[in-house]
């Protein structure tokens, strides 16, 4: 993903009127003051999102997986941001605009991307931004070194724990998801 600064003081609804404008060539995001392109994603990053929704489809059927859900996030919400996948109980978003307030979620998942931000913005400022939004989970799916890494426990702006297995081992998601994901199938995905 590559970011710009915002001008000093771009407020968010300035920043939305540009997203919305920009949605069918670019996925945009506002996280720590900066505006964010998120690279449009590949066939394995779909396939990889598709796994998840699979997953949740076959284990947990109270639950939905959102996917590119657009919330507001970070202190006071002035954040914007576009998980891969957002996880929340069924029905938590109708009525919800483009930008929806993140208090039913339950859990957002990242797919890294290949592009020069994916290290800044997926292991340093989604995790700040979505610990300080109190969701409890945070699942980074790192195709770069083969593993997911589980965030969870919000507290003071950040996860105080972190959760670190390689592609093909289980990952169990604490409560409030209790859900133990097989990984094998990433293994096939990776190139």
């Amino acid at each position: 993903m590559t970011t710009v600064t915002a001008r000093a003081g771009m407020p968010v609804e300035e920043f939305e009127g540009i997203a919305r404008d920009t949605a069918e060539s670019v996925r945009l995001e506002f996280i720590g003051g900066r505006v964010g392109v998120k690279a449009m994603p590949d066939g394995d990053h779909d396939e990889f999102v598709v796994w998840l929704i699979e997953e949740f489809a076959r284990q947990q059927r109270k639950l939905s997986v959102y996917p590119e859900r657009g919330l507001k996030i970070e202190k006071y919400r002035k954040g914007r941001a576009r998980p891969d996948c957002t996880v929340a109980p069924k029905r938590s978003f109708v009525g919800h605009g483009e930008w929806a307030d993140p208090s039913a979620v339950l859990m957002v998942v990242e797919v890294t991307s290949f592009d020069p931000d994916t290290d800044r913005r997926d292991r340093a400022d989604k995790p700040r931004a979505y610990a300080e939004t109190d969701i409890p989970i945070y699942l980074l799916i790192d195709r770069d070194s083969c593993e997911t890494v589980l965030h969870s426990d919000p507290a003071g702006g950040t996860y105080t724990t972190i959760v670190t297995r390689p592609f093909g081992k289980i990952v169990h998601l604490p409560s409030p998801v209790d859900l133990a994901l097989e990984t094998d199938e990433l293994l096939d995905l990776v190139r």
